[in-house]
């Protein structure tokens, strides 16, 4: 929602509205381009870090699974007053320090691989810091775009950021596998370290200033900003419901992910490129996702899109099992990209609506909330995957964790969604008593 206090100071004219929407605003494409080759290096290095742990070090499915919830960790950790500190400060200041602390993490795996002291505890310390970083980073990020863009726009911006996000995970798998055939999977890690620092450039590089941070903001205590923000969350049927839904998908949708690449590359028999070029079909889903998004929203409306995409793309992950070499991997290329359709269009949905529908001010708080419900869960599902991957074999795992994101689905039939055609886009006055 768009109010006084939360309108940046400009510092040129407001950009005309042309063909093309957005491309036309400087700041959204600085913001716009340097997240998307932050991206293509963060998606070459989700695979080599996974091929590192399976190929170089023996990684079993319980490291998998323990590799992967180190990323989560820290929104159990730090989740809460995370979004409390970032309601308190500058958003763009966090988002470049994140950046480059992120760098310097990133360069410390091919430095260690090329000295001969990688071990898998390096990997698994740089995971968790980084994901610290990419606590901080979300929550100044969701926060920070209604701040450069109008409110009439969020849509289309969310809808341009996700796009690019899956364009640059399209391209990062493929290009990750190849960079680990010719330069090795450690040295791969240099290419997120490069794009951390262009990020970091381009948010410098963004013109219009942020609002000054409320005062008596900065006077109350961190625990009743917290809880100020998670009362938000647990009293709002909209925002009540998102939580959970997400928890639930979260939970069983990580511990299936935690083990597509040892799933490919052990029981499927592929190596590094096919593996990367494999992964890449759920980014391809992704730019398809945000390409019709906006368009399945103008045409059903966001809360009948919200369920369509929810109910009618996750059963086809139930193809991913069914993998075999040759033909047979249709199957994981086809139960990867349609899902992963699904899941982008439902992203744009919700984050547009989040940032129309919550108070400014609260806004880092409540993000923070409901993605501490959402994302805490995820290292125990992915804990959980290797567990079942050990206990009963990969693929009998990939069968139980994505039978139980399928039903998870139905969770979002509870609540005001079922009967909305269009969610709302204000949100509903709140008396002081109510937050206190």
């Amino acid at each position: 929602m768009t109010t006084t206090e939360s309108t940046p100071v400009a510092t040129e004219p407001p950009p005309v509205k042309r063909r093309g929407g957005l491309l036309w605003h400087r700041d959204f494409r600085l913001l716009w381009a340097g997240e998307t080759i932050s991206k293509v290096g963060g998606t070459v290095t989700a695979v080599a870090i996974s091929l590192v742990a399976v190929d170089v070090l023996g990684a079993g499915g319980f490291e998998m699974g323990l590799l992967r919830a180190m990323s989560w960790v820290p929104w159990l950790l730090i989740g809460l007053p995370a979004g409390a500190w970032t309601d308190r400060m500058r958003r763009r200041p966090v988002m470049v320090t994140v950046d480059l602390v992120s760098m310097l993490l990133f360069l410390s795996v091919p430095i260690a691989a090329w000295l001969g002291a990688l071990t898998m505890t390096q990997l698994l310390v740089v995971t968790l810091l980084a994901g610290v970083g990419q606590v901080f980073f979300s929550a100044a990020y969701q926060a920070y775009l209604p701040t450069i863009v109008d409110k009439d726009d969020l849509a289309e911006g969310n809808a341009k950021l996700a796009g690019s996000e899956q364009v640059a995970m399209v391209a990062g798998p493929g290009l990750g596998g190849l960079v680990v055939q010719a330069l090795g999977a450690a040295t791969g890690l240099l290419t997120q370290a490069i794009g951390f620092l262009v990020s970091a450039i381009c948010l410098r590089s963004i013109r219009a200033q942020e609002p000054p941070v409320e005062q008596k903001a900065v006077k109350t205590t961190l625990r009743k900003d917290i809880g100020e923000g998670l009362r938000y969350v647990v009293r709002d049927p909209y925002l009540r419901v998102l939580a959970l839904c997400s928890a639930v998908d979260n939970l069983t949708l990580s511990g299936a992910q935690a083990l597509l690449v040892i799933f490919l590359f052990r029981e499927v028999g592929e190596g590094p490129g096919t593996v990367g070029l494999l992964i890449g079909a759920d980014a391809l889903g992704g730019v398809l996702g945000a390409l019709i998004a906006t368009r399945i929203v103008k045409r059903f409306g966001t809360g009948r899109a919200l369920l369509i995409a929810a109910l009618g793309a996750t059963p086809f992950g139930l193809l991913i099992p069914l993998t075999q070499p040759g033909y047979g991997l249709a199957f994981f290329v086809a139960g990867l990209m349609i899902p992963s359709i699904g899941i982008v269009v439902m992203n744009v949905v919700v984050n547009g609506f989040r940032q129309s529908y919550c108070p400014p001010h609260l806004l880092g708080r409540i993000f923070t909330s409901s993605r501490f419900v959402a994302f805490g869960v995820i290292p125990i599902g992915a804990l959980l995957g290797g567990v079942l991957a050990d206990a009963i074999g990969i693929r009998e795992a990939m069968w139980a964790l994505l039978i139980a994101t399928t039903l998870g689905k139905l969770l979002r039939l509870l609540g005001p969604f079922r009967s909305q055609r269009v969610l709302p886009t204000e949100p509903p006055v709140v008396s002081k008593e109510e937050v206190q």
